[in-house]
């Protein structure tokens, strides 16, 4: 079967001031969704600290104990658990997606006759299986060989997935396997990918808009991780991001790079259940 054509560039991308400019376009892009993720991180971060202090100040008032002093205060508030990470993760990289979408990459109605034609063929969702199958079995012989050369990682998002699994295991399905695959893919694979492919550049894209996709989920700085550990963490992450990536352009429907995320997800979550972090 042949590649499906080149989806169309959509209004919004075409009258942009960087449509000659490809790369410039996805610089942009990327910097409009780290800075907006950023922001509203924080923003959220901020809303979650105010409504602990309320909390906090209410218990004081009950038990009588009088307001806590500055330092203490810290210690009251303490950090955001499982749901309240994955609440703000939800918000901050679902409104950066959302954001970039409707602003920078919006889908014309060519672009979204010719996803619900892809969609409508078996031969998309065939692919979709083979793909979800062929990530989640790459990224467990990187684990394997890495192992054998003492090189085990643990993804810095390992302990909230296991605070949920213990607390709130509805939500972390509905999180992981639903919601996340779906603003992931609307970011990276739509926008930053999708951009550089409407301009004729479809494996610039895939290696970029991977590389973005490996460096957001394990950021440097921000992990226990040696260096050979990240670099593992970092080849899964891209390697999975080129994956969904090829399949998007592949099927010529976003939907079979959601379908694909979703089962790798709920199979590396099922793997959790079963066998922990090992």
């Amino acid at each position: 079967m042949s590649v499906p054509p080149t989806l169309p560039t959509s209004p919004t991308s075409a009258a942009s001031p960087n449509a000659g400019s490809p790369v410039a376009g996805f610089g942009l892009d990327l910097l409009i969704g780290v800075a907006t993720l950023l922001g509203l991180s924080l923003f959220c971060s901020v809303v979650w600290g105010l409504w602990r202090g309320v909390e906090v100040g209410m218990e004081a008032a009950r038990s009588g104990a009088g307001a806590p002093q500055a330092q203490e205060m810290v210690g009251l508030l303490g950090q955001p658990g499982a749901l309240a990470q994955m609440l703000i993760a939800l918000f901050a990289t679902g409104g950066a997606a959302l954001l970039l979408y409707f602003w920078r990459r919006r889908a014309s109605p060519a672009e979204r006759q010719l996803s619900r034609q892809a969609a409508l063929r078996p031969s998309t969702w065939a692919w979709t299986v083979i793909v979800a199958g062929a990530v989640f079995a790459g990224s467990s012989l990187i684990g394997v060989v890495a192992k054998q050369f003492g090189i085990e990682p643990v993804p810095t998002n390992l302990p909230l997935m296991e605070q949920a699994l213990a607390n709130y295991p509805v939500f972390l399905v509905v999180f992981a396997v639903f919601l996340a695959p779906a603003y992931e893919e609307v970011l990276f694979r739509r926008v930053l990918f999708g951009r550089l492919w409407a301009a004729g550049r479809p494996w610039l894209g895939l290696v970029l808009s991977s590389a973005a996709f490996a460096l957001v989920h394990e950021i440097p700085g921000t992990s226990p991780n040696g260096l050979p550990e990240m670099i593992q963490l970092w080849l899964v992450y891209g390697g999975m991001g080129a994956a969904f990536a090829w399949l998007y352009r592949r099927t010529g429907t976003l939907w079979a790079a959601v379908g694909a995320h979703a089962i790798n997800n709920a199979i590396a979550l099922a793997a959790l259940v079963l066998f922990g972090a090992q």
